[in-house]
């Protein structure tokens, strides 16, 4: 079920095969191994790659001038990964548990194919859950559970915001910043940014190009050796930032657009190698314009390498500016394009919703790759699908009239199961801004008080606060009222109802029948006829609460016909995996 595509410098000849060390034209590989089917992602520097999979677990492959070995090399760290990231001289990796494993300079210089646990070094044994992990040209930036960051690794740019000539490097975590809720840095940057939980930016190390953005008048100040707040920020909500050598680039999000919130890009420093997507060099972030970008079509998500970027729109296009000497922008030549430009792409497996795709952008090269929604990141999923207005079905008036629309059934479960709560939440509502209610909904369906903290004070009181996301999707399973179960699987014997919205989490077969562009309103389908009524009834407990019922019997027949089910709806397999589940009640079973 994975698909990679890939353009430029190719480094892997054990997965990309019989194809030349430049490849200008974009390509499609697999991974042959059956335990590594669905990508989660692949980071890539000039260090290496590392493809991390939806098990939870790793390889990576390893520059000419770290490499120990051949090919591919599995990841030897005991727990899962949930997130991997490659610098220019490092590696770090996180796991389930909150732990980060890394390597290379500052870490463990003289074998660089050793990963230490850099997140038990923090001094204060309280905050050693990590969060988030970046790593950046040789240093590596961690956030805590408790909304702190420390930096580690090389201080010579002061990219830790700490004085230079005191501190050149550390081989500990040093505590940077308090009350932090995101981190932009980049695989080759020598400098950061950090944005607080009343989302302020703030930023240091490097700025000889100006890629801190802090204007015309502080352009001269090549070293910003303390974290500085950046002024004259674009309005909007800031989705990304990546940074590189000489620029960052940033992804605003124009909240004044309650129905379709457009995105625009900005950029700022130095537009020598075409970085910039324009024509000067700019000291402030400064949008990036382009007829590509047109009003329906919507930037989803970019990515940047050492000199070049790569953009996902909404229509599926695939643009791209920038440098381009080994073909990483897959335009078919290694011509340099200093604007925007729409790079023609091989036909893809999973059409059905673009934002499945992810780019990945190394110095040299760079992947596409389809990671569909995963059960398990039900938090961070739901507020994505939640602002779809096909999902939308109340609406709530804000305080200059303007309307904002919801999800009645998900407000319904996370507002304690309590009609009178919507009522509540209407008055609230009526008092804040667009702004302010788009954070006030997304604080509701991710339960994260951090996005606005004043704001969650208001609201509290209302929530059921003490179950996480994926319970509360649990829960719509025991509603009693059918007509909110909006899709009907039609068998011989009986009808089943889910909501749609369970149905887009669980299986992309109907992922790609409900967020398609298609004429077909119909709200009923005839089952897969191939499983009998004992198994199906398996698989919807399951789709719902990632269990079995305890008085299933389990037969040998019933897991064949669980696997060719799995098959036909394309289920997402989460921990625990179902057919895992099955073998182990069957082999318990008297």
């Amino acid at each position: 079920m994975n698909e990679i595509i890939f353009f430029g410098l190719n480094r892997y000849p054990s997965l990309i095969k019989n194809k030349p060390e430049e490849i200008i034209k974009p390509i499609q590989f697999k991974f042959e191994n059956e335990n590594e089917k669905q990508i989660k992602q692949i980071s890539s520097g000039y260090f290496g790659t590392i493809f991390l999979f939806k098990n939870g677990k790793a390889i990576e492959h390893l520059n000419e001038e770290y490499l120990l070995y051949p090919n591919a090399q599995k990841i030897q760290i005991e727990e899962d990964i949930q997130k991997v990231t490659v610098g220019s001289e490092n590696e770090a990796i996180l796991t389930i548990e909150g732990n980060v494993f890394a390597k290379g300079y500052g870490i463990k210089p003289k074998n660089p194919n050793e990963f230490i646990n850099i997140s038990s070094l923090i001094e204060d044994t309280n905050d050693r859950i990590i969060q988030d992990v970046v790593s950046a040209n040789s240093s590596i930036y961690l956030l805590t559970s408790n909304q702190n960051v420390y930096g580690i690794g090389d201080n010579l740019y002061a990219q830790l915001g700490l004085d230079s000539k005191t501190l050149k490097k550390t081989q500990k975590p040093i505590l940077m910043m308090k009350n932090v809720s995101r981190i932009f840095s980049g695989n080759n940057s020598n400098h950061v940014f950090l944005l607080n939980s009343n989302q302020e930016l703030f930023g240091c190390g490097d700025n000889q190009f100006g890629q801190l953005g802090l204007g015309e008048s502080r352009k001269d100040e090549t070293k910003i050796q303390k974290l500085t707040k950046i002024q004259n920020i674009p309005k909007g909500k800031i989705i990304d930032i990546q940074c590189r050598f000489s620029y960052s680039i940033m992804l605003i999000e124009n909240e004044n657009e309650n129905e379709n919130p457009k995105r625009k890009l900005y950029s700022c420093g130095e537009h020598r190698l075409n970085g910039l997507g324009k024509d000067q060099n700019t000291y402030e972030f400064t949008e990036i314009k382009s007829s590509l970008f047109e009003n329906d079509d919507n930037i989803l998500k970019f990515s940047c390498g050492l000199d070049h970027t790569l953009i996902l729109t909404s229509n599926s296009k695939l643009i791209g500016f920038g440098r381009n000497y080994w073909g990483q922008l897959g335009t078919g030549d290694t011509n340099a394009q200093l604007i925007p430009i729409q790079i023609k792409l091989p036909e893809l497996r999973f059409n059905e919703d673009i934002s499945n795709y992810h780019i990945s952008c190394g110095d040299q090269k760079s992947f596409l790759y389809y990671s569909p929604l995963s059960f398990s990141n039900l938090e961070e999923d739901l507020i994505k699908l939640f602002r779809r207005k096909e999902f939308c079905n109340i609406s709530f008036k804000t305080e200059n009239g303007e309307i904002i629309k919801a999800h009645k059934l998900m407000l319904k479960y996370r507002l304690n199961q309590n009609e009178n709560q919507i009522e509540k939440l209407q008055e609230i509502i009526s008092n804040k801004s667009i702004k302010e209610s788009n954070q006030i909904f997304e604080m509701i369906y991710s339960n994260n008080s951090n996005i606005n903290p004043i704001l969650y004070s208001e609201i509290k009181e209302i929530i059921n606060s003490n179950e996480k996301i994926e319970e509360t999707i649990k829960r719509i399973y025991l509603n009693e009222n059918e007509n909110e179960k909006d899709f009907i699987i039609e068998r011989k014997e009986k009808e089943y109802k889910f909501p749609k919205l369970i149905l887009i989490m669980r299986s992309e077969l109907y992922r790609g029948m409900f967020l398609s562009v298609t004429d077909d309103t119909s709200n009923k389908v005839t089952d897969y006829s191939e499983l009998s009524n004992k198994s199906f009834q398996i698989l919807e407990y399951w789709i719902y609460s990632n269990q079995i019922k305890d008085e299933i019997q389990i037969t040998q027949e019933i897991i064949e016909e669980i696997k060719k089910g799995i098959d036909y709806f394309q289920l997402n397999q989460t921990n625990p995996n179902l057919l895992d589940l099955l073998i182990k009640k069957f082999n318990n079973q008297d």
